[in-house]
């Protein structure tokens, strides 16, 4: 009974923990593949697609097109997103998107492939650009069903021929013969503008209390499940000694015809140790996932992305 406890209080920690990083819909899951998705130059991912094999890797490259639109600041763009959304029940519903879009690729030297930018939905992970106010602001695109007070947001999302990027997906050959990267094996195609990170930081919307909290509670399932599981497989008479001393009957401790022997019952806990460093593989593996995994990191590029951002009203 004494080992159901730390078993069930730790599997208790990691719902929570799974519960917790669930919260974040579906930003949680490209935040997980960002971290897991193994990189591969984008000449490996050329020849993916040539292959015929079915992978889901992340790449890296400079932006190109030779389609890209300006924008007000003049900066010449590939893709632009612009969201109208109201503020219901506490959270940010959309009411009207818009999308800008011309064929772009990531470069890496001589090597580039196209990026499937119609696929973009909540893989797109950029420093937003946001105006809050009402609805009442928005003028003749403010929509008759919703009152003219209630909380409005202006949300912009952009990515520029300027910038570097990282895209996870599936290499494929289009319709024309190009490769291109685009969604596959039931995962999103993702693009992000920001080192991982920095990525990270804008999934979760800038809180870092939430992921917090669930590495915590994360670990400390880990830690109980393991010492419950301890419990429950390693024998008693491995664990403590009998309180008062038996009668010696001799002073040889081998059995007639045998050799020196174990005292205990050594087979049980040595499975027991093999049970709990297996646990604790399968235990770390899940940790690391649902975590994102490990991410390099490096020189952020969030300045000068927000040097553009509008302030908030």
């Amino acid at each position: 009974m004494d080992s159901l406890l730390p078993i069930l209080a730790g599997s208790i920690s990691l719902l929570g923990a799974f519960g917790i990083l669930r919260s974040f819909g579906p930003r949680y899951r490209v935040g997980r593949l960002l971290g897991v998705a193994p990189r591969v130059s984008i000449g490996e991912a050329i020849e993916l697609s040539r292959s015929g094999r079915a992978a889901y890797v992340r790449i890296e490259g400079r932006v190109d097109s030779e389609a890209e639109f300006e924008d007000a600041d003049h900066r010449p763009l590939v893709f632009r997103q612009t969201r109208l959304q109201s503020r219901e029940e506490g959270r940010w519903k959309d009411f009207e998107v818009v999308r800008e879009i011309v064929p772009f690729e990531l470069r890496e030297g001589l090597d580039g492939i196209a990026i499937d930018g119609q696929a973009l939905t909540d893989g797109l992970v950029v420093v937003p650009r946001e105006t809050i106010g009402v609805i009442g602001d928005l003028g003749d695109r403010a929509p008759d069903d919703l009152p003219d007070d209630r909380p409005a947001r202006v949300l912009v999302e952009h990515v520029s021929s300027v910038e570097h990027a990282i895209a996870l997906g599936v290499p494929t050959i289009d319709a024309a013969g190009v490769p291109h990267l685009g969604p596959g094996l039931g995962r999103p195609l993702v693009l992000s503008t920001l080192e991982p990170a920095e990525a990270m930081r804008i999934l979760v919307g800038g809180s870092s209390t939430r992921p917090r909290v669930a590495a915590a509670l994360l670990l400390a399932g880990v830690v109980l499940v393991l010492v419950g599981v301890a419990l429950l497989i390693t024998p008693g008479d491995v664990l403590a000694a009998s309180p008062s001393p038996s009668p010696l009957t001799g002073t040889d401790t081998r059995s007639a015809g045998e050799g020196p022997g174990f005292v205990g019952a050594i087979l049980p806990a040595f499975l027991a140790v093999i049970g709990v460093a297996v646990l604790a593989i399968g235990l770390t593996s899940a940790f690391v996932r649902a975590t994102g995994g490990p991410v390099r990191h490096g020189p952020s590029q969030s300045g000068a992305a927000e040097k553009g951002a509008r302030p908030r009203r």
